[in-house]
């Protein structure tokens, strides 16, 4: 477990980045997604993966679901309150270029599958097969959503401008 979050951490907390679009609350994903694991972990051999890539792709899914249900709650709580969207920080804004600050805007505002499959693919470099494994869905099923979700952030970067 501490290999992983040596190795995997700082990966892990862009992914729910990406997919929240808030820093403090991918952290706080990411840190409950180690806390569980750690439990399950103390339970006894055999409740997590024992080779480190399966260990990963669980950690990651974990991740996704946590995200989701992060992302549920918020758009629930939208419903009940108008919440603002996410605000970056000055100090992320000092840190991104213009360009990329774009992007990310435009990606936070795409439908979740389609900000998940495209994190999956393009920040983290996963193959379709990972990433169908991830998300629970089939490749041609990647393929597509990947396709329609850029379709969508290139209309939404070109909005940004």
């Amino acid at each position: 477990m501490a290999d992983l979050f040596r190795d995997h951490h700082l990966s892990l907390v862009r992914l729910a980045l990406l997919l929240t679009g808030d820093r403090a609350g991918a952290e706080d994903v990411v840190q409950d997604v180690y806390a569980r694991l750690h439990r399950r972990a103390a339970r006894g051999p055999g409740r997590l993966p024992a080779a480190p890539p399966e260990l990963l792709a669980y950690a990651r899914a974990s991740v996704l679901n946590a995200c989701r249900t992060l992302l549920r709650r918020r758009a629930l709580a939208r419903g009940l309150v108008q919440a603002p969207q996410p605000v970056w920080s000055a100090e992320s804004d000092a840190m991104l270029a213009d360009d990329r600050r774009r992007v990310l805007q435009a990606l936070v505002r795409l439908p979740v599958r389609q900000r998940e499959a495209i994190v999956l693919r393009y920040y983290l470099d996963l193959s379709e097969a990972e990433i169908a494994a991830a998300m629970g869905v089939r490749a041609g099923t990647v393929k597509s959503t990947i396709s329609r979700g850029l379709d969508a952030l290139r209309r939404r970067y070109e909005e940004e401008r």
